[in-house]
């Protein structure tokens, strides 16, 4: 089992003031947070660690009480006695697991196998216990939640039932697929007074017919005629907020990208600013031609050789 070294999880001297660790951990878990880092696991497990990193060294108590444990650790694993710096609850030196029990307030927890091991639960990553004599935040709820790409444009809202309980959650403009919101406090209720739980919903988008979503940005195919595409002229292509005059210069060829800035989906919390709408032009050619559009067309070619040769 790995020994957990919480001060270089945090990044901080083991002679750091309780200000600068609570600093650390604010910076690291607004960088690893699964807001920011949706279906990214290496940066789940970091935001984990660093949670219960900050579980242990946050608490006065408990910073102390892990710094006596020490190089300890591994003794303590084996069942052994480690020599000096007993705990005051084990006469004999070294700790028990209802001397870790104690310290940290037993109990389950969704920490690691080495938090569990030597401090025997203790609030956990989306999971609260209560210890003895101390409160403990509630458990953490996940959910999940499924939306239109029209209804992640506009912002929505639905229903979602908790423990006999029905709370409207109602999303932003330009949340997107994967992503997950986080409400305070509605998660499970804490023994001892203590803190209630969040609740954690990861928003699925539906695939939409018409667009395909890459971040902020939208992709779509037009249809156009061929003489459109050769003379120019006006169409009108589908947004998220409606249809669009669009038009095509002359000459467009099959296959080419034209940008629309501004009429992708909203950055989600700024909904004054948008990504931007890509539009592949797939020429259609004409078929059932008549013999005199056949005659025009044949005319055109004799043209066109007669120009390039």
């Amino acid at each position: 089992m790995e020994y957990k070294d919480y001060y270089k999880i945090l990044g901080v001297e083991k002679n750091a003031l309780q200000a600068d660790i609570k600093k650390a951990y604010r910076a690291l878990a607004k960088k690893y947070h699964p807001d920011k880092n949706k279906d990214d696991t290496t940066a789940e497990n970091k935001f984990k660690d660093i949670s219960e990193a900050y579980e242990v060294l946050g608490d006065k108590d408990k910073r102390s009480q892990y710094d006596q444990l020490g190089s300890n650790w591994r003794q303590f694993q084996q069942g052994g006695r480690p020599g000096g710096g007993a705990y005051q609850g084990q006469p004999g030196g070294g700790f028990t697991q209802e001397d870790i029990n104690d310290m940290f307030g037993g109990g389950g927890g969704g920490f690691s196998d080495f938090f569990q091991q030597f401090f025997g639960g203790g609030g956990g990553f989306g999971q609260g216990t209560a210890g003895r004599g101390r409160t403990r935040k509630g458990q953490d709820y996940q959910a999940e939640m499924e939306i239109t790409l029209d209804e992640a444009y506009q912002g929505t809202s639905r229903l979602i039932a908790t423990d006999n309980q029905q709370l409207r959650i109602t999303t932003k403009p330009g949340v997107a697929d994967g992503q997950t919101l986080r409400i305070k406090g509605k998660g499970g209720p804490a023994a001892g007074g203590g803190d209630n739980g969040d609740l954690y919903i990861k928003v699925h988008l539906r695939p939409h017919s018409k667009f395909e979503r890459k971040g902020d940005d939208l992709y779509a195919d037009l249809n156009l005629d061929m003489y459109t595409a050769i003379l120019g002229g006006e169409t009108h292509v589908d947004t998220m907020s409606g249809k669009l005059k669009l038009n095509i210069p002359a000459g467009t060829q099959n296959g080419k990208t034209l940008r629309l800035r501004g009429k992708g989906m909203p950055h989600y919390g700024k909904p004054d600013q948008h990504g931007d709408l890509y539009v592949k032009i797939n020429v259609l050619l004409p078929a059932d031609l008549s013999k005199e559009e056949r005659d025009l067309l044949e005319r055109l070619r004799e043209l066109r050789h007669a120009k390039a040769s």
